[in-house]
């Protein structure tokens, strides 16, 4: 098949009237507006490029831009090049390097199966990519960019039949009550890895869209996306700086939102909130709190509430949630539920997450044998070479991290954590700065905890199960002992909770944790259990 047809050119009448290539002009195309000293761009697709570049030379939005480049193939056809032009912008929002005039067209758009699809996400877009890397246009390698958080929650990404059911859905359901008096909320539940905050992203984004154009019914409404995980909310305003209407202080935590809105006396008009599930549930003083239920008084500030929740992530009996809570703030407002049931994450079939499912239940059973090759369950015997694993796969494929359950405590001098300092002795969950722990190179020599990780994917991961989780032969299940778990604010003890019910739910929590840390890995799970019991066991179910 021919090269690309490539072509770079001064955004101005007189040379956009001598294009060279048949295969730009008579063909579909992908093209780049940009201004390289700004930097801003804006990319696009289209079937006849002289007459769409003139006509956005007569828009004023698109005066900024000096150049264009117009990319054609021989093979093109119009889904593969609004497939290309769609990964150009998760891409170019990944790299963070320039500032896109793109916005969401419409909600119901969807990149469809089509012939050949794979050779263009695939072949063509590398070319096209390296291409513009020779340009300066773009800077990072696609192998890099794909392990980025930032990529993976563009709002550019394609959505399944199901998330985007679901999004026209609330788009519909916010336009319906925008005006309507009292409080509305649409809940979301689902698992970990089925796509939840993927939805959140691109949901917010067409929301923040409608919110500048002056036709829509949403026009002018101020607009909030709450996240509770610090990790989280630094890349939601990574990608704040790539798209037009996205604002970093529209990207908040549930308590400085509270505050806002009650310093400024005011009412928001749409406010998603993405793990709804990390919510105090409770006052707490030392969070600035001063209310009894955080869920709750996000709805009070707001007319529309987009509820992300998932009551098997819940790690902190402060935010200890169940159904019975939920539904008791939920049925006082006129409220919609939908439940996410595709699992996006784990490459592998449904055997993975439902022994997952298990375990997190203490049902100990019979290792998967994977026949997938893009998928690996793996128990290690001996923590060295757990270790090892994991850095090998890091080495190979990138974004492998080792993670633990939150099994240890500081150093006396307060320098560091350490994890199993008879065996791995590797420093754990710091937590310093503005980019997300996975994502620093250096994290591979430290192991993560559920607060690093919570909400992210990873390649490969390595799980350790600390002391706190042992087994129980009598009964032949997993063992949880409450009493080694050194997260100490998770287990903050509540009033309105008899002794046994504060300890049951600690036992939640830890079980919760494990779900949450098992659940990350995309290509891989590797497990190290420390109790020598729990590790014989497990080692004889991956025999099975």
């Amino acid at each position: 098949m021919e090269e690309l047809v490539f072509e770079k050119k001064q955004f101005n009448n007189s040379n956009l009237d001598h294009i060279k290539s048949v295969y730009l002009n008579d063909y579909p195309i992908v093209y780049i507006l940009y201004n390289e000293k700004r930097p801003t761009a804006y990319i696009g697709q289209t079937v006849h490029a002289t007459r769409r570049m003139k006509d956005h030379l007569k828009d004023q939005k698109r005066s900024i831009y000096e150049h264009t480049i117009l990319i054609g193939h021989k093979e093109f056809n119009q889904s593969a090049t609004y497939n290309i032009e769609t990964n150009l912008i998760n891409y170019f929002i990944a790299d963070n390097r320039y500032k896109l005039q793109n916005v969401s067209q419409t909600v119901k758009k969807q990149i469809h199966n089509y012939y050949q699809k794979e050779y263009y996400n695939e072949q063509v877009f590398n070319k096209v990519w390296e291409k513009l890397r020779q340009e300066k246009l773009a800077f990072d390698t696609i192998e890099n960019l794909k392990n980025k958080d930032i990529f993976k929650l563009s709002p550019y990404k394609e959505l399944s039949e199901q998330q985007l059911e679901i999004k026209n859905k609330i788009i519909d359901f916010c336009k319906e009550n925008i005006d309507k008096p009292g409080h509305h909320v649409y809940l979301i539940e689902g698992d970990a890895g089925t796509g939840k905050s993927v939805l959140l992203s691109s949901l917010f984004n067409t929301i923040q869209d409608y919110a500048s154009d002056k036709s829509s019914k949403l026009a002018d409404t101020n607009n909030y996306l709450l996240v509770n995980h610090s990790e989280m909310i630094k890349t939601y305003q990574s990608i704040a700086f790539s798209l037009p209407n996205l604002k970093k202080k529209n990207f908040l935590k549930p308590t400085p939102f509270i505050n806002q809105m009650d310093k400024n006396s005011s009412t928001a008009d749409i406010v998603l909130v993405d793990e709804a599930h990390l919510l105090l549930s409770k006052e707490d003083a030392y969070n600035n709190f001063h209310y009894d239920n955080q869920l709750e008084e996000i709805i009070k500030r707001s007319k529309i509430s987009v509820i992300i929740f998932d009551p098997r992530q819940v790690l902190k009996i402060k935010s200890y949630w169940n159904k019975d809570l939920l539904e008791h703030i939920t049925q006082k407002y006129e409220s919609e539920t939908f439940h996410l049931t595709d699992q996006f994450r784990i490459n592998a079939g449904p055997e993975v997450p439902k022994w997952i499912d298990n375990f997190v239940s203490k049902k100990l059973l019979p290792v998967p044998k994977i026949e997938n090759e893009n998928y690996e369950i793996k128990i290690f015997q001996d923590s060295q070479e757990f270790k090892e694993a994991v850095i090998d796969k890091n080495e190979k494929y990138g974004l492998s991290r080792i993670v633990s359950t939150f099994d240890y405590l500081h150093k006396k001098d307060g320098a560091e954590y350490y994890v199993d300092e008879d065996g791995l002795n590797m420093p754990w969950n710091i937590t310093k700065n503005n980019v997300t722990w996975a994502e620093e190179p250096h994290t591979i020599k430290e192991v993560g905890s559920i607060y690093t990780v919570q909400g992210f994917d990873l390649n490969y991961v390595g799980v350790i199960l600390g002391p706190s989780i042992g087994y129980d032969e009598e009964n032949d299940q997993l063992l949880i002992d409450t009493s080694k778990y050194k997260d100490t604010e998770a287990f903050r003890s509540r009033k309105d909770l008899i002794p046994e019910e504060n300890e049951k739910v600690k036992e939640e929590i830890i079980l919760n944790s494990i779900n949450i840390l098992m659940k990350r890995g995309v290509h891989g799970l590797y497990i190290f259990a420390t109790d020598a019991k729990l590790r014989k066991k497990l080692l004889a179910l991956a025999k099975e």
